[in-house]
């Protein structure tokens, strides 16, 4: 086990792959942790040295009082990168991950040399829709809503499985603060303008039964970056790195073969 100090702070975080490896970031969904990534690694193309961590207020990182600010964590991913001294990386950021990945190349495209944009939007619904989100989770603890986040995740037919069962146990056991923090930090997040001065290799991923994150959003946002290129997994959900991993992990693959990362 891996815990990063950074002062203020304690990232839980996991090293894949070969030391000397071209480095691959791996930023995970609201609600998850570096387990969202468990399929997808042992498929990724060989001499990679890959990252992945917990969020604050996820998985076993610390877990501050929230709210939460979209810049402290892009600032948490940009000290643990400095900290492990890992620079011009491809960020693969799903879901809040992805705001994070943008805003993080934003600060520091030293970092930085390639996204991929996964099941994601420069801006995920509306300050409104997340303060209602809020308030229901601290009327009602996060099980109030975990059931309409699986079926804004996952298919009916993988909703069905025992699988589906342990993502909403997941879901229902991220700390309140780790939760209700990143809420807040999506809700005032709006990164159509930022993105849109990006240069670099980008590649938009989306899943045709994603509920969070259509795949019209996901292509408007990897539009905003001349060049991106998009790539639509059928069947996939919200997390397709879940329920369609072989599709992923080829798409992720030739995108890091087509830019020369691996």
């Amino acid at each position: 086990m891996r815990m990063a100090d950074l002062g203020d702070l304690r990232l839980h975080y996991h090293l894949d792959g070969d030391d000397a490896g071209a480095p691959l970031v791996l930023i995970h969904a609201l609600g998850t942790d570096l387990r969202l990534w468990d399929k997808l690694v042992p498929l990724l193309p060989a001499g990679l040295r890959i990252l992945r961590f917990s969020l604050r207020g996820h998985g076993l990182s610390d877990a501050p009082p929230a709210p939460y600010s979209m810049g402290a964590l892009v600032r948490d991913a940009e000290r643990l990168m400095d900290h492990l001294q890992m620079k011009d990386a491809v960020v693969v950021g799903l879901s809040i991950g992805g705001m994070i990945a943008q805003g993080l190349a934003v600060k520091r495209l030293d970092l930085v040399r390639g996204l991929v944009l996964s099941n994601t939007a420069a801006k995920i619904g509306t300050t409104e829709i997340w303060h209602d989100r809020i308030a229901r989770i601290e009327a009602g603890g996060i099980e109030a809503v975990a059931d309409a986040t699986m079926d804004r995740w996952f298919a009916p037919a993988f909703r069905a499985t025992a699988e589906a069962r342990a993502w909403r146990n997941m879901v229902t056991r991220t700390t309140p603060d780790g939760y209700l923090g990143c809420c807040a930090a999506i809700a005032g997040t709006d990164f159509y303008t930022p993105t849109s001065g990006l240069r670099l290799p980008v590649l938009g991923i989306a899943g045709s039964a994603d509920g969070s994150t259509p795949p019209d959003l996901v292509r408007e946002t990897t539009d905003l970056v001349p060049g991106s290129r998009f790539a639509l997994l059928r069947d996939a959900g919200h997390l397709a790195c879940v329920d369609q991993p072989q599709a992923y992990a080829a798409c992720l693959g030739a995108f890091l073969h087509d830019i020369g990362h691996c």
